[in-house]
């Protein structure tokens, strides 16, 4: 017979909304950083074999701005394909795609094979991040949602570093650096096959422009990701050429942005343990833009200062890294099923705008400004960004 009480009901029925599912959690984010290792070990070497084929920067830059393009093409059509064809069977064929395409880059010369041969490799790649992160944030219950995403973002960081690291060890001679890259694509089947039968269900949206919708039905989880794409990507690429502006050895400006890195990797999954405990993740992500914007006006102060400058790095990255982390944690928050898979998809686009919009922004700033440009231009970004989220947080206190 049973005794069970309604306070008992309620009780079990709230520990199985608390309740991760690890195996399709795991799945996802197993499946995900293994590709992080392959782009890791792909985007360094691919650069370095043109080079040594002597082809001209200018052509370098264009061949690898496809990918940005590739990204921004493939995040509307993903989850209308996975709707069809379901997301474990999407992802299996995008491993596909990606990893064949990966070895086309060794037995393909010509350069203009390359173009074809990016435009498949990151569209599928993008696939793979849209699906992956739709399936996390669906196995993830709200109380938990940050301390699974935190999770995913610091093993996916470690899959970036990881890829460099095995690139520094084989080098760009032979098969053996492809070889390594495809496998460890093909390798990211196995956790879905784990998790065969635990796919999210994506429903029907039959309501039209639903993408472009998406990107501005949570406009402070999209706008994070924009934002974190420009910084990340400009602040990146010409990190390098700033610090030997402002009188950095290369080795040394090497270091600052490993401290960056580390600051990521460490900080993410206390940062999504701490978003699952406030009550509106808006007011982290203002925090966070504001730690930014700040951080970034500190740069030029510290110039002299290799050491502080490497701390402030430090907490800055980690910190700046949290508009994606906590930005799809909003995101999950508000949003399930069919709309959820479609948010997702319209995050991703978000953050490869920001990853085309940021480098042109930052370098323009800094011919423009000197060295300066490179702190002001960011600080730019976080100051939208800090506008927007503001905004957002008296609006919905306006409603209240």
């Amino acid at each position: 017979m049973d005794r069970s009480t309604p306070d008992d009901i309620v009780a079990e029925a709230e520990a199985e909304l608390q309740s991760v599912d690890w195996v399709s959690a795991s799945a996802a984010i197993a499946s995900i950083s293994a590709v992080g290792i392959a782009l890791g070990l792909g985007l360094p070497l691919l650069s370095v074999i043109l080079e040594r084929r002597g082809v001209p920067a200018t052509l370098i830059g264009a061949n690898t701005a496809v990918a940005g393009i590739a990204s921004l093409i493939a995040a509307p059509m993903v989850t209308p394909i996975a709707r069809r064809l379901g997301v474990r069977l999407s992802m299996l064929l995008a491993i596909l795609f990606s990893g064949i395409s990966a070895i086309g880059f060794y037995l393909l010369v010509p350069f203009w094979t390359w173009f074809p041969l990016r435009l498949v490799f990151h569209f599928s790649i993008t696939a793979l991040f849209v699906l992956s992160e739709f399936w996390i944030n669906a196995a993830a219950p709200p109380g938990k949602r940050g301390l699974v995403l935190g999770i995913y973002a610091t093993v996916l960081s470690l899959g970036f570093a990881v890829g460099p690291w095995i690139f520094s060890q084989v080098g760009s001679s032979g098969f053996t650096p492809f070889g390594i890259g495809a496998g460890v694509i093909f390798f990211s089947a196995i956790p879905l096959f784990l998790a065969w039968n635990r796919q999210p269900s994506i429903g029907e949206d039959r309501r039209k422009g639903s993408f472009w919708r998406y990107i501005f039905a949570v406009p402070t989880a999209t706008g994070a990701v924009l934002i974190f794409g420009a910084v990340e990507s400009g602040g990146f690429a010409l990190f390098p050429v700033y610090g030997e502006r402002v009188g950095f050895s290369e080795a040394a400006s090497a270091q600052l942005l490993i401290a960056i890195g580390i600051g990521n990797m460490l900080m993410q999954i206390p940062i999504g343990i701490l978003s699952d405990r406030v009550a509106d993740r808006r007011r982290l992500l203002s925090f966070f833009a504001l730690v930014g914007l700040v951080g970034t006006l500190f740069l030029p102060l510290l110039v002299k200062d290799w050491t502080l400058m490497a701390c402030l790095l430090f907490f800055w990255g980690g910190v700046v890294a949290g508009l994606y982390t906590v930005g799809l944690a909003h995101l999950g928050s508000r949003l399930s099923g069919s709309e959820l898979a479609s948010a997702n998809a319209a995050f991703i686009f978000c953050y490869s705008a920001g990853m085309l919009i940021g480098p042109q922004t930052i370098g323009t700033a800094m011919d423009m400004f000197g060295p300066d440009g490179f702190a002001w231009s960011l600080a730019l970004f976080f100051a939208l960004y800090l506008v927007l989220a503001l905004g957002r947080l008296l609006f919905a206190r306006s409603r209240s």
